[in-house]
């Protein structure tokens, strides 16, 4: 059964350097953002990752709305 408090990926307004994108995968899965920054930038440096898929995730994935209250 679906509610509305089921989690969705989305992409941080909030804390973003880039795209929001590393921000958004840090909430969803409840890690903090810097490891999960350092770990994109890793992937990214030694082939594990391809630039292409960040801006595949940058183009797919919804940004969040803004948070009227932090």
């Amino acid at each position: 059964m679906a509610t509305n408090a089921e989690k969705r990926l989305l992409r941080s307004p909030d804390d973003r350097m880039l795209a929001g994108v590393c921000a958004g995968i840090a909430d969803f899965f409840g890690l903090d953002v810097s490891l999960v920054r350092i770990a994109t930038l890793v992937l990214i440096l030694f082939g594990g990752l391809s630039i292409w898929v960040y801006v595949l995730l940058w183009i797919i994935v919804p940004k969040a709305p803004k948070r009227l209250n932090p």
